[in-house]
């Protein structure tokens, strides 16, 4: 059992470091090129994913916060880490704004609605006086 663990473990560490590789987008690499690092992982069988995981590519800071690794540099060029939505402070403005649009089309609305109340009582208004006036006449 011992001994089939001394294969399988390094077998393991180099299938999981080669995928890892494969699957980092070549600006997140550190020290050489993609390809290079592909052939370091499996030229060499253990120490090469063992070079891979320590110094092989950019890791990015926890998602909770906290400090990036003094291994990790060019954090400033590094793809934004996701942020739950109600944590993001520009999709709460866009919500602020988007509010603010809809309560401005509201009021709008309304005081479109208010005029034409006054246009029909005022028509209305109009009429009975008018039909008034004509039926008291013709009796």
């Amino acid at each position: 059992m011992l001994r089939a663990l001394l294969y399988i473990l390094p077998l393991a560490l180099t299938i999981y470091a080669f995928i890892d590789c494969l699957n980092t987008p070549e600006d997140e690499t550190k020290h050489l090129p993609k390809v290079a690092w592909v052939f370091i992982i499996l030229l060499f069988w253990i120490v090469g994913p063992i070079v891979w995981l320590a110094a092989g590519k950019l890791r990015r800071a926890p998602a909770g916060g906290g400090a990036p690794s003094p291994f990790s540099r060019g954090s400033r060029d590094r793809r934004s880490e996701w942020v739950a939505p109600d944590d993001n402070p520009e999709f709460l403005k866009s919500l602020r704004e988007e509010n603010q649009k809809d309560e401005s089309l509201l009021e709008d609305w309304e005081a479109d609605l208010r005029r034409r109340e006054e246009e029909l009582r005022k028509k209305d208004g109009d009429e009975q006086q008018d039909g008034g006036e004509g039926g008291s006449g013709k009796s």
